[in-house]
């Protein structure tokens, strides 16, 4: 495992806790005359500890949402068909990668399946997709070395190849082989405190009053086109390259529209790698329910969280729920509604 692990003892403040508990006693039972005092009352201003899943929204159940958050990059091309486990992802990123095809950052907290891929490398666009709190950890088939110092530079963990929980399945070919099982990564993974909702979670009068919104086409690059349907009330991709039965059904489907910049370096096949840049702000379409309503995205830094406001500088929420996220490449790639 490389990068940064979060910080989970607490022996200091324990400590101080315990000497100031135990001075108490001892003042209590030998200065019997000190007058007694009444306990402040509990403030009722005090909240709650989230209730919710911070990748989906939605309430836990009995579920544990300090648990690690693993992010675990797939192929999205036919070779890399079928993919496994994108059915049980809390979320999922599509980013452009070199020879105008895509890879998925797929988000795993509230299951941990024990297959997962075809797992693949990393990119700096990673860096404005995953959390560097400390409590997310990148799943991967590894990177190229300047893209592994960019990623731990910004203090974002990751487990590779070669650690428990990776295997090569013998009825695939390389590179397309490569599976993870996340119940056996999940115990060495970072986490430790709940990390911040990945959304603005909420219902929005907004899109009731959207466009109609059945089928998306986002366009990517001239090879490569997500297409998405309504079915029933969640949005399938057409032609999908999972698995039977583990596709990935959207509540949601966000689309962004990104810079995208020269990463600086070429594939092994000779193909500039790109990179999407996660960060300023954009246009963007949110489709829910059959309806699509326009917005902007604004993101201050790499780390810092998304948000989204309507038109008229509203916030605007994401209802909770499994959401698909669109990195279109602005000026070249498109979003197109129906």
């Amino acid at each position: 495992m490389r990068g940064t692990r979060a910080d989970r003892v607490r022996a200091g403040l324990v400590s101080t806790a315990v000497t100031g508990l135990l001075l108490s006693g001892c003042s209590s039972e030998f200065d019997s005359a000190a007058p007694e005092t009444e306990e402040p009352a509990a403030s009722a201003s005090t909240s709650a500890a989230p209730t919710t899943w911070p990748y989906l929204g939605t309430p836990l159940a009995g579920g544990d949402a300090t648990q690690p958050v693993l992010v675990v990059k797939i192929d999205n091309t036919s070779r890399a068909a079928p993919q496994e486990g994108l059915g049980q992802a809390d979320l999922v990123v599509e980013e452009l990668v070199e020879g105008g095809s895509t890879r998925l950052a797929a988000f795993f907290q509230s299951a941990y399946p024990d297959e997962v891929g075809p797992v693949r490398s990393m990119r700096a666009t990673d860096i404005g997709i995953v959390p560097s709190d400390g409590s997310t950890t990148i799943v991967t088939s590894g990177a190229a070395q300047r893209t592994i110092a960019r990623i731990d530079e910004a203090g974002i963990p990751f487990v590779e190849e070669g650690a428990p929980g990776f295997s090569r399945a013998a009825d695939r070919a390389v590179p397309y082989n490569l599976v993870a099982d996340l119940t056996e990564i999940e115990p060495t993974a970072a986490g430790g405190d709940r990390p911040a909702d990945y959304l603005a979670w909420g219902e929005s009068d907004a899109y009731a009053a959207g466009t109609p919104a059945t089928e998306i086409d986002v366009r990517f690059s001239p090879d490569h086109t997500t297409s998405w349907e309504l079915d029933g009330e969640q949005y399938v991709v057409d032609d999908a390259f999972s698995a039977d039965g583990d596709g990935f059904s959207a509540d949601t489907v966000l689309a962004l529209e990104v810079d995208v910049v020269d990463a600086g370096y070429l594939d092994p096949a000779g193909n500039p790698v790109p990179e999407s840049v996660l960060e300023g702000s954009g246009t963007a379409t949110v489709v829910h329910g059959g309806r699509a309503v326009a917005a902007t995205w604004t993101k201050a830094s790499p780390s810092a969280s998304l948000a989204l406001t309507t038109s008229d500088g509203a916030v605007l929420t994401v209802p909770p729920g499994r959401t698909w996220i669109e990195l279109v490449p602005s000026g070249t790639g498109s979003v197109d509604v129906g």
